[in-house]
């Protein structure tokens, strides 16, 4: 992973927070995060589809559903970069953790705006 390249995709509020929340979710679809982030779906597709393609996320389909997931294969410095800043900034992800937790939990979340 190019470091440059690494801190340019975190250096944006939307995915930095994207990556915080699915990292601490281990997986999340785009509906989560639109209400998550109080964000549309095209600017979350717009930026999960820039992490994607920097191989900082994977997915998975269910249905017509995409879940994303942190990419495993990330060199041990990214994920230590991002586990940390999840550990260590609670307040930042205070709002959207809140209005996550509003949708209630899985599978009940997952059904309510992904089934």
């Amino acid at each position: 992973m190019d470091p440059v390249l690494f801190y340019k995709l975190l250096a944006d509020d939307t995915r930095l927070k994207c990556l915080m929340l699915i990292s601490a979710e281990e997986e999340l679809c785009v509906c989560e995060l639109m209400q998550a982030l109080s964000l549309s779906q095209p600017k979350i597709s717009r930026h999960l589809a820039q992490l994607r393609e920097a191989n900082f996320l994977t997915s998975r389909r269910q249905g017509k559903w995409v879940f994303y997931q942190i990419n495993q294969s990330l060199p041990d410095w990214c994920q230590t970069i991002l586990e940390t800043s999840l550990k260590n900034n609670a307040n930042y992800l205070q709002d959207a953790v809140s209005r996550l937790t509003r949708m209630g939990n899985r599978p009940e979340r997952s059904l309510a705006c992904c089934g």
